[in-house]
């Protein structure tokens, strides 16, 4: 199994349940702080690869869902600036394999880059929302929902 160089928001919910499935699947983590890390556009540049500008940003952060932040407008450059500045733009998590860089957690690209199919059953993965407010652990089989 890998360890996983992993930037996460300190008390996200989402990014806690992500490094449940990476340990319930065999991996080791290192976890760091996204926000308190010294990050340069040099730094930060290698974990979005390919990726087109707008993929690099949370969807979620306040000033992106206003619109006041456009990321389909800005070049690289002024993303990685808006993003050093200010890390809770950034998509999360970031995590490091061997070298290897890459920002946000989908779990069909996790699966296919290091591997998550230990974890089967996702006993962790998030309810629906049509139930909750935010997303929590979802019971195990044969419970009943509150």
């Amino acid at each position: 199994m890998a360890t996983v160089t992993f930037f996460e928001k300190p008390g996200c919910k989402n990014n806690s349940q992500q490094k449940a499935l990476l340990t319930s699947a065999g991996h080791a983590l290192l976890p760091r702080n996204l926000l308190t890390e010294p990050w340069t556009a040099e730094t930060l540049r290698p974990y979005f690869g390919a990726k087109p500008v707008p993929e690099w940003f949370n969807k979620a952060n306040p000033k992106v869902k206003s619109g006041e932040i456009d990321p389909a407008s800005l070049t690289e450059a002024q993303a990685l600036a808006l993003m050093v500045a200010e890390p809770l733009l950034i998509r999360r998590p970031l995590m490091a394999v061997a070298g290897e860089k890459r920002a946000g957690f989908d779990m069909a690209e996790v699966e296919a880059w290091i591997g998550l199919a230990e974890a089967a059953p996702r006993d962790v993965e998030t309810c629906p929302k049509s139930h909750l407010s935010e997303p929590e652990p979802c019971p195990p089989p044969n419970t009943k929902v509150r």
